[in-house]
């Protein structure tokens, strides 16, 4: 996961992605899959995906049905 700092923007940090995957999820569960498929284009590697959600599911912010699907906990 990268955290801004000296060497990584705010823009280019995991935290960044946050707020987008969470604006893709408020309506209800997502699908894994069409859910990467709709922030790819703002990653620039796919283990941008993973790292995002990784600090989602630490923070209890997001979680994962039984279907496979993410929804938000807040």
């Amino acid at each position: 996961m990268q955290l801004p700092n000296k060497l990584y923007s705010y823009n280019n940090s995991t935290l960044s992605l946050i707020p987008l995957v969470l604006d893709e999820i408020k309506n209800g569960p997502v699908e894994v899959k069409v859910l990467y498929e709709r922030i790819k284009p703002s990653l620039k590697d796919s283990t941008d995906f993973i790292s995002v959600m990784d600090c989602l599911d630490a923070l209890r912010a997001a979680d994962l049905n039984d279907e496979g699907g993410v929804f938000i906990c807040l």
